[in-house]
């Protein structure tokens, strides 16, 4: 079935923050396999500019790629059973360091048919509680079939 199209330019209201923490700083290098220490050592982050250790560039996936309320409405008629991730890029004002308390605003920015796939884009704005623009990320996640 056909995703909603009336989910275009719809927003979630902010996220509810997300404390990014050293450890999980870590652990997300860790994962990804970088060891670059400005991911893990305050002092080599410092020596770098950083006020703190800050976060590998895809570091935002963490809070960012489930799409918020949004998604999740049954009314945009998406089968969470035949989702695969397509794509994820980022926008950076300024890098994501530990400390930060970001929130999230997600919007839909783009519903559309490819084969038998649907397409929905998901526009997330990234701040901090006090509304420092910290990265804009855009997740495009698949359907299959749902065109069909």
């Amino acid at each position: 079935m056909a995703l909603n199209r009336d989910f275009v330019g719809r927003a979630s209201a902010p996220s509810a923050p997300y404390e990014v923490s050293r450890v999980k700083i870590a652990e997300f290098a860790t994962a990804i396999g970088d060891d670059n220490p400005i991911y893990r050592d305050r002092e080599a982050a410092q020596a770098a500019g950083h006020p703190d250790v800050i976060a590998p560039p895809t570091f935002p996936i963490v809070f960012s790629l489930a799409g918020g309320t949004v998604l999740a409405d049954p009314e945009l008629g998406l089968n969470f059973a035949m989702v695969v991730h397509g794509e994820q890029r980022f926008e950076y004002h300024r890098p994501v360091h530990a400390g930060d308390e970001l929130v999230s605003v997600f919007t839909v920015t783009d519903i559309r048919s490819v084969g038998r796939n649907e397409l929905i884009t998901v526009k997330s704005d990234v701040t901090t509680v006090d509304g420092e623009p910290v990265c804009t990320t855009y997740n495009t996640i698949v359907e299959r079939g749902g065109a069909a």
